[in-house]
């Protein structure tokens, strides 16, 4: 069973990243928060959200917070919870929606859930896309957004206890530190 820690699971859009990391909480006897980065910006995305929010059950509090993740798994964090945040990709483009090119206000949100991250007392799984194995984008604003989801997802590999790539529904541990917190 998982104990304290990060665990960051990444992979490619609807590569099964959501569905593994729900499973692993699911499976946590502790208070299964749910950290809704997605905002319903247009119908297919409510009906999206609604969809997930149904599947996850009862066993769930889902808080929405697209902006400020760090202050809210500050105070959503405890010894008896287990937070999954989904996902940083969404949550970095809300960043990015709203401040444009303030790339130093971005960094600082980055910089505040890292230093969040590294003195947690219970669980944070993360969720995030891997974009950097594409072709470059054409415009500088989509290579600064790649540029800045790679720098967070290496911060995010560099403190968790475990990494797990998801490819085609296959998890693949690609970090596994002391203290195994996924069961081999």
């Amino acid at each position: 069973m998982i104990q304290q820690g990060c665990i960051f699971v990444l992979g490619g859009a609807r590569s099964g990243k959501s569905r593994f990391a729900l499973d692993l909480c699911n499976v946590q006897e502790k208070r299964c928060i749910f950290l809704a980065t997605a905002q319903a910006l247009d119908q297919e995305m409510k009906a999206r959200i609604e969809h997930h929010q149904a599947e996850r059950g009862d066993k769930w509090q889902t808080i929405e917070e697209p902006i400020d993740v760090a202050t809210a798994v500050h105070a959503l964090d405890g010894r008896d919870t287990v937070i999954l945040i989904d996902c940083m990709t969404l949550w970095l483009n809300n960043l990015f929606m709203k401040y444009g090119e303030e790339l130093e206000t971005i960094d600082q949100a980055i910089e505040d859930l890292i230093q969040i991250l590294m003195h947690i007392q219970g669980i944070v799984v993360i969720v995030s896309n891997e974009v950097g194995m594409g072709i470059v984008p054409e415009d500088r604003l989509s290579r600064r957004y790649r540029d800045a989801l790679g720098y967070l997802n290496q911060q995010l590999t560099c403190l968790a206890k475990e990494v797990v790539f998801i490819l085609a529904g296959i998890p693949l541990v690609v970090k596994r530190d002391r203290g195994n917190l996924i069961e081999s």
